[in-house]
């Protein structure tokens, strides 16, 4: 049977009221940023029922690993707190209860168009509904991020060294934390769905010979990264104007796979007969998945995903700087976050 649980006011826009990260105190134990909302909340209590196992269903912590550390230039400390196969930032989605959401592994935005299925049982708008979702759990993710970057530097510009001191791992719970641990989990969990959008959909990708249908969806064969994913942008405007923005970017051939775990609307489906699905039909979540195996399928699907996280921490350092012009805040909040040592290697403005 599928769970249902109560839907938000604003369906595809749930992850987009995350909590920002909460302030560590002097002295506190090195934790993680606040607790969601209560709509968060809510998918995440109902995603404690545990899944069946089955297959691995996103890139795997190896393969999130690669991609992050091909994409950023950072020191090596920092890199690994961010990439790291089993303890990284960017594969903290990829636990418990965050594993069984759809949204935050742009799950579930599966389509074909009449001309391949007729009776296809998900329209177009429903499908990008849930990539809409996935979209939103990224703004929400660079919005917290920023707010906690503020905790980087003081107000003169000089590095807070209890606030940006890697010499105790950071642990991705969610609780307050050291500014540096905040930003870091922020944006390793908003990247986290980016990468795995290009892995879990059609978008890089070739159809394999044959006819086109659920076990074999088109494939758009992209080289460019996706143009809904503006996180910068979109995360200065109202969510229901980037949201529409999105939805008029999506082209009508694009699919991610149906997978078992909750959608935007906390809808876990039985199964995905009939639907093109995640890991029999589409994935590329490694080289030995069905799809990697047409082509260079696999390898199309981990560049665009290291060229979408080069692109982000782009932006990412772009907003910090005019976010916070005076005395060189900005700048130095880019130099803590990518050194191992900010203390050292950002003398005061």
């Amino acid at each position: 049977m599928k769970t249902t649980i109560p839907e938000p006011a604003a369906r595809t826009a749930w992850a987009a009221r995350l909590r920002p990260p909460a302030a560590r105190p002097p002295g506190a134990v090195r934790r993680r940023a606040g607790p969601p909302t209560a709509a968060f909340a809510v998918l995440v209590v109902a995603a404690l029922v545990a899944l069946p196992g089955g297959p691995a269903r996103a890139f795997t912590g190896e393969h999130h690993e690669d991609i992050t550390r091909r994409a950023l230039p950072w020191q090596p400390a920092t890199l690994a707190e961010m990439a790291d196969a089993r303890d990284g930032a960017v594969n903290a989605d990829d636990k418990r209860p965050y594993f069984d959401l759809g949204p935050l592994h742009c799950d579930n935005a599966d389509y074909l168009a009449p001309r391949h299925a007729p009776d296809y049982p998900r329209t177009r708008d429903r499908a990008t509904t849930e990539l809409v979702a996935c979209v939103g759990t990224s703004v929400a993710r660079f919005r917290n991020a920023l707010r906690a970057a503020d905790g980087l530097v003081d107000a003169d510009g000089r590095v807070r060294t209890d606030q940006t001191d890697l010499s105790a791992r950071c642990i991705w719970d969610e609780r307050p934390a050291p500014a540096k641990c905040a930003v870091l989990e922020q944006l390793g969990r908003g990247w986290h769905p980016l990468e795995d959008f290009y892995a879990h959909s059609n978008w890089t990708d070739r159809a394999a010979p044959g006819p086109i249908g659920t076990a074999n969806p088109p494939g758009l064969g992209r080289t460019d990264v996706a143009p809904f994913f503006d996180i910068r942008r979109y995360s200065g405007m109202k969510d229901a104007d980037w949201a529409r923005e999105v939805r008029a970017l999506v082209p009508e051939d694009l699919a991610t796979g149906c997978y078992p775990d909750l959608d935007s609307t906390g809808v876990r489906p039985a199964d995905c007969a009939g639907r093109v699905a995640h890991n029999r039909d589409l994935n590329k979540d490694t080289p030995a998945s069905v799809r990697s195996k047409t082509g260079d399928n696999f390898r199309r699907a981990t560049a665009a995903a290291s060229a979408e996280i080069s692109r982000q921490w782009k932006a990412f350092e772009a907003e910090l700087r005019a976010t916070y012009p005076d005395m060189r805040r900005g700048a130095q909040m880019v130099c803590a976050l990518v050194h191992d040592d900010p203390a050292a290697a950002c003398p005061p403005p």
